[in-house]
């Protein structure tokens, strides 16, 4: 698993809280006693699921531990435990399990997904927003140079054609589980500024898995690559700012009552 860097990650926290608020906005439930921040982060969206059911038990789950050290000082109310999504069982069945940008990093969606349904108490809600941004030049430049024949052998498939299936899959998946299912898709029209503001923002998220493994010279010359690239598909506009479109699958289920 890729390290985490909070102060890269959270450098473009406005954009990336967007969508998470846009799907706490889509959850409505009577009020949760139990409430899981899966794949929680920096805890900075934790904080806003507190915000919205402050008398709900929190608690964030992550798998980087310069992560929740970040959390537990930006959200000290709240509980953060080490876990890995993969593997993780709640201990009592939660009203809400809320994840945001975190599950396209785990396999298997299809074993996943219904899992973790299945770990809510009856009504409970899963509420899911991950990124729908592979095919965009963006990531399908890195994929290219990752499969270039100076990084091949190193990096593999380190970065994924698309870990996260089409809205139909999903709703294949879950409506026969649930007794709501509600899934959409938003493009962002993100306006980033500074200077290489997309290789920065790849940096802190898409980029982390081959990084990682690279030491000093490769991660260079790779971002030098890559951002020729990248410069050339995505240009300044007059202002000076960088558009970024981003596209993103939300998903809300509902447990059925049993």
């Amino acid at each position: 698993m890729a390290s985490w860097d909070p102060e890269r990650y959270l450098g473009f926290a406005d954009h990336r809280t967007r969508p998470a608020r846009d799907l706490l906005a889509a959850i409505h439930c009577r009020p949760p006693r139990r409430v899981v921040d899966l794949g929680c982060g920096a805890g900075n969206v934790s904080l806003l699921l507190a915000e919205r059911w402050p008398e709900a038990a929190m608690v964030g789950i992550d798998n980087s531990e310069p992560m929740l050290e970040t959390a537990r000082k930006t959200a000290p109310g709240i509980r953060f435990d080490y876990g890995d999504i993969a593997s993780w069982t709640p201990s009592e069945p939660p009203d809400v399990i809320y994840s945001n940008a975190a599950l396209q990093w785990v396999p298997d969606h299809e074993a996943l997904f219904p899992r973790l349904l299945d770990a809510l108490a009856p009504g409970g809600v899963l509420a899911v927003q991950m990124p729908l941004n592979f095919r965009a030049p963006s990531h399908r430049i890195a994929r290219e140079l990752a499969a270039a024949p100076e990084w091949r052998t190193k990096l593999g498939d380190r970065l994924a054609d698309s870990p996260v299936a089409s809205a139909a899959d999903y709703h294949r998946l879950l409506a026969p589980l649930a007794a709501v299912t509600d899934i959409w898709e938003t493009e962002y029209l993100q306006v980033l500024e500074g200077d290489s503001p997309i290789v920065k923002w790849m940096c802190g998220t898409t980029l982390r898995p081959i990084l990682d493994v690279m030491d000093e010279g490769e991660a260079r010359r790779f971002l030098t690559a890559y951002s020729e690239r990248i410069d050339a598909v995505y240009s300044r506009e007059a202002d000076g700012t960088t558009l970024f479109p981003f596209r993103r699958l939300f998903i809300v289920a509902v447990a059925r009552d049993q």
